[in-house]
């Protein structure tokens, strides 16, 4: 095990871990830290962690030193610069009549780099955008292509549950989503019901996902024949959150709702042993 603290360069990014080189560190902090960028301002949001060894990248990065106000002057005028180099490469993208969209202008800590975020289509020749924004800021650019999600995490936005979008607020990392799961949990298929502010599928699909499988498991299939004490029939609807299955019985089409707990009393069907 190694003790380690978690940083976040961005409100809802990744968490990194670094060593937290015997500083007095403690959760909200903001500290300055070597990474493969370079020297880096961050927020910790995890102290005094014990992880596995093979949990993290050897060797560990050390903390270089809590942040003082003049680092965070510095962190304040970067977002100044931002703001004005996104103006002036915006412009530049219409000079070039490049068919790209500007999302959002990065510096680094040390203002080592400059790094443009854009959408596109295709694969776009920016090579002489590149260099008339080299010779504009006099330093490294960088031209980072990102797809939709990654433009609704940085842009922020409203979701269709009235709250900010998850992306942009906590969720670190994007978990695959797939229709199957929008399908397990009986919604509509109707993309525009089931897709956020970037077109895709809503990642909160996947947060009860796992409990939907469970149920699933300890329930008979649709269309699955089974016998009650009304007759026989078949199952032609399932609550999965609260474990109802609907039996048309053949004889009369009636439906009955069972309770799954009824359907174990009357040893109609048992629940599944745990692996």
């Amino acid at each position: 095990m190694i003790e380690v603290i978690g940083v976040r360069f961005k409100e809802a990014g990744k968490i990194y871990y670094f060593d937290p080189n015997q500083f007095d560190i403690t959760i909200d902090d903001h500290v300055i830290v070597e990474t493969i960028r370079g020297v880096e301002f961050g927020k910790v949001v995890i102290v005094n962690k014990l992880v596995d060894i093979d949990d993290v990248v050897l060797p560990l990065k050390k903390v270089m030193r809590i942040a003082n106000q003049t680092d965070k002057d510095n962190v304040a005028e970067n977002e100044r610069l931002a703001t004005k180099a996104l103006r002036v490469c915006a412009t530049k993208i219409d000079d070039h009549r490049l068919e790209m969209n500007l999302v959002d202008v990065e510096y680094t800590f040390d203002r080592n780099k400059v790094i443009f975020y854009f959408t596109a289509e295709g694969r776009i020749d920016f090579r002489d955008l590149v260099k008339d924004l080299a010779a504009q800021f006099k330093t490294r650019i960088e031209l980072r292509q990102i797809g939709v999600r990654d433009e609704a995490k940085l842009l922020g936005g409203i979701g269709p549950c009235g709250r900010m979008l998850c992306c942009s607020t906590f969720l670190g990392d994007f978990d695959p989503v797939s229709i199957k799961m929008a399908k397990d949990q009986s919604l509509s298929l109707n993309p525009a019901k089931i897709s956020g502010l970037c077109g895709r599928l809503m990642c909160c699909l996947k947060y009860e996902n796992d409990n939907y499988e469970d149920a699933k498991k300890q329930l008979p299939d649709l269309g699955e024949e089974i016998v009650i004490a009304e007759g026989s029939g078949k199952v032609v609807g399932l609550n999965l959150l609260e474990a109802l299955i609907e039996i048309k019985i053949y004889e009369d089409e009636t439906i009955i709702e069972y309770t799954l707990d009824e359907l174990i009393d009357e040893n109609i069907i048992s629940v599944p042993v745990s692996e």
